[in-house]
């Protein structure tokens, strides 16, 4: 019989992921290299700011991604397709809700960024225009999290690769067009990502359709007309949404200080930011892999499986991140010089480069076991050490460094990503060994699972 925790396992998921994942930063360097190519440094600090309104409300709401991956890779590996329909819907229904809530409320949202940010002038100008334009993606973006991550769940890699390579390089193609041919700046930036968001969205509409149609099972209209019944999907998703926005928190931080720092720090860590996201994306892809394998070991109380998913995910997470680390060291300046024509720009990034080289191996312990907690819904674990990372090393270890600029911003982040990988190893070696971490219970007895 074959292992399903195989290295053959590992690669089918990670691979697509990995492909699919490393669209979104690669994407984001295109935003970088149109924008900083332009005339003025303004233009990209304010796709930067804009940027990253975007990452504190979507990727903030990523637990509906997350969220949707650990109870349906549960749900598939305890062969329950009723199951499967019911994370679905629910997560689609919180999904648009949510976005309404967004477009309704996007003036406050917008002068509370604009506020916490505190840009320049010509930069908030440019940044309100962006935001005006991409907030009308919200409704497409979180529902395509939630589609992503059920198939996930399933152990479908294809659909999200394919569902992010349209949207990344339709984006990516739409910006060169409104930026470079029809002379648009950060309004073009805005609107690609608006349209690219709606294409994905039809494409990820496909594939779940195919998936539902192999899995014959039934809607209950009750699981999503009755609150109550939402319970288990809203005790994940509470945990995962306060350790998103304390990660969240950490980005805009660094956004707002190296504002209040000028606009070519603000512009340079905006730049050096896509070396950070790269490398997390393509480790994420692994953190995937890591999801579904989980999930699947821990919807069929297979205690062996969870071990064996853990062991070979973290041995491809480290080989990927050393091969990052070996990248930068060697390409990084060449990468800097291809996102920037501007001499002050790539004189500042390389100063700080050091940082982002010895990022990856730093790094990988917190995307791998982000994987190893979503798949065991393990959503408070994951809670308590971002939100302890952040208040008792990222935030005194700045304080403590801030005469050192901008090099104390980038050693607390260092140090803040070093903590979350020390305290999820930690905590997960006193999981898997605890009386309370026994796969031999029903089903509704497992941690992070409550009856509805």
């Amino acid at each position: 019989m074959q292992d399903p925790y195989s290295h053959k396992a590992v690669r089918r998921i990670a691979l697509p992921m990995i492909v699919s994942s490393i669209t979104a930063p690669l994407l984001g360097m295109v935003d970088t290299a149109v924008m900083g190519h332009l005339d003025d440094a303004v233009y990209l600090a304010s796709v930067a700011a804009g940027a990253t309104i975007f990452s504190v409300l979507f990727m903030g709401l990523n637990f509906l991604r997350m969220g949707t991956t650990g109870i349906t890779a549960q749900a598939f590996g305890a062969d329950d397709s009723d199951t499967l329909r019911t994370a679905l819907g629910q997560s689609v229904i919180t999904a648009l809700v949510l976005a309404t809530f967004i477009i309704a409320l996007q003036q406050p949202l917008l002068d509370t960024a604009l506020w916490i940010l505190s840009p320049s002038t010509d930069v908030g100008r440019f940044t309100q225009t962006y935001f005006e334009l991409r907030v009308w993606s919200s409704p497409a973006s979180l529902v395509n999290f939630v589609l992503i991550g059920w198939l996930i769940g399933l152990q479908n890699a294809r659909g999200p690769l394919v569902i992010m390579l349209v949207i990344n390089l339709t984006n990516a193609a739409l910006d060169l067009v409104f930026v470079l041919l029809l002379d648009m700046t950060v309004d073009g930036v805005a609107l690609a990502t608006l349209i690219a968001e709606l294409c994905g969205i039809v494409v990820a509409t496909l594939f779940v359709r195919s998936e539902l149609a192999s899995r014959p099972g039934h809607w209950n209209r009750i699981e999503f007309t009755v609150l109550a019944k939402y319970k288990r999907l809203f005790d994940v998703n509470v945990n995962l949404f306060l350790r998103t926005m304390a990660l969240m928190f950490v980005f805009a931080f660094i956004t707002a200080q190296g504002a209040r720092m000028g606009d070519v720090i603000l512009a340079t860590n905006a730049l050096l930011m896509n070396f950070q996201l790269l490398q997390a994306y393509a480790l994420d892809g692994v953190a995937y892999a890591a999801e579904a394998l989980v999930g699947k070991a821990v919807g069929g109380r297979d205690h062996n499986g969870v071990r064996l998913a853990v062991r070979r995910t973290l041995q491809w997470s480290l080989i990927f991140a050393a091969l990052f680390c070996i990248a930068y060291l060697f390409a990084g300046q060449l990468i800097i010089s291809m996102l920037t024509s501007i001499d002050t720009l790539r004189i500042t990034a390389r100063e700080f480069l050091p940082w982002l080289i010895i990022s990856p191996l730093i790094s990988v312990w917190s995307f791998l076991y982000d994987g190893v907690y979503v798949g065991a819904t393990r959503s408070k674990e994951m809670m308590v050490i971002m939100v302890g990372s952040t208040a008792l090393v990222f935030l005194p270890i700045w304080f403590g460094a801030s005469s050192l600029g901008n090099h104390g911003l980038w050693l607390a982040f260092t140090a803040f990503m070093l903590a979350r990988g020390i305290g999820m190893h930690v905590w997960f070696r006193r999981m898997i060994n605890g009386p309370e971490f026994a796969l031999d219970k029903p089903i509704t007895e497992l941690p992070g699972h409550t009856d509805a």
